[in-house]
């Protein structure tokens, strides 16, 4: 296996392990946190969550994972550690459909938010209430989904290493 591939294999197990842990996050601390908040607080501090987060160190690790899993994946399969391939792919699968819930579900939910919100004007309890369970159920599987790629991509790993 040639050194770009360990590297690229390296890559997607960290990108992959920082986009678990981001989800994970939420999952386990953000939205409870604000689900003891007031509505129009819950709201607010979505939207403000869904503005800060739309830049490039989470687009690394957003687009990054599921890519570079695929050119791990590639690189793997005409080498000596083929062995590891399975791995690889049930890690780019798995961080595909974490990809595709969160820009199929959690994006046109985040979307709706802003589009409702209407200043001091916004009936905040009904926006809150068309997004949160909603949101939070969607949430759970990207972040199921996105450790379970981290994991997979681990189990590569171990694989690779033991050649």
């Amino acid at each position: 296996m040639s050194t770009l591939g360990q590297i690229v294999l390296i890559a997607a197990v960290i990108a992959a392990g920082l986009i678990a842990g981001l989800f994970y996050a939420y999952t386990c601390s953000v939205m409870p946190g604000l689900a003891r908040a007031d509505a129009r607080t819950y709201v607010t501090g979505m939207r403000e969550i869904n503005i800060a987060i739309l830049n490039g160190w989470f687009a690394l690790s957003f687009g990054g994972a599921p890519l570079l899993a695929a050119v791990a994946a590639a690189l793997h399969f005409r080498s000596e550690l083929r062995s590891a391939l399975p791995w690889l792919i049930a890690g780019f699968v798995l961080l595909l459909v974490m990809l595709i819930v969160t820009m199929a579900l959690n994006v046109p939910l985040n979307n709706a938010l802003e589009v409702g919100f209407d200043g001091d004007n916004t009936d905040f309890e009904a926006l809150r209430a068309k997004f949160e369970g909603v949101w939070e159920r969607w949430n759970l599987v990207r972040t199921l989904a996105a450790i379970g790629g981290f994991g997979a991509l681990v189990g590569g790993l171990i694989v690779h290493a033991r050649g």
